[in-house]
């Protein structure tokens, strides 16, 4: 049986940004992958507003919770960081154990959690970050290697 391939997406909080990362590898690659996500300040629960806009597309992400990059790191094997904020990127170890530099990547993206203003407005910032994410992620599942390891 061939395993999948941990691709861990890596933010602040794990409570917006990284989980929408998630839940969107999962069901577009998740025969492929195994997605992860976690925080370097993991914040105590998903976004609600995240939640909302990905059921939107039919991604249930309700059950997901914010987790600690300590979770991971030097626990598992990462076959692939994608870091999707600037502090994560700022601040998260250069060096990730067993994982070549060009497996880790750099994708920011604002954070739709610091947005204020209506419900309708936040919403909307919420379904940009969702959409823009998606695009990387469909781009980027187009040009990374369909391998797998024993």
């Amino acid at each position: 049986m061939q395993k999948k391939q941990n691709v861990l997406f890596l933010c602040t909080g794990n409570s917006c940004r990284s989980q929408m990362a998630e839940g969107l590898l999962r069901y577009l690659a998740g025969e492929r992958f195994e997605a992860l996500s976690a925080g370097l300040e993991p914040g105590n629960e998903v976004h609600p507003l995240a939640i909302q806009v990905m059921a939107e597309i039919g991604i249930d992400i309700s059950s997901q919770q914010p987790k600690a990059v300590d979770l991971y790191l030097g626990k598992i094997m990462i076959h692939y960081l994608i870091v999707v904020c600037n502090k994560a990127q700022a601040t998260c170890p250069r060096i990730w154990p067993g994982l070549p530099n060009e497996k880790r990547y750099y994708w920011p993206v604002n954070d739709p959690a610091s947005i204020t203003g209506t419900t309708e407005e936040r919403l909307a910032v919420f379904r940009e970050v969702r959409d823009e994410l998606q695009e990387k992620i469909t781009s980027w599942l187009n040009e990374v290697p369909n391998v797998s390891f024993n």
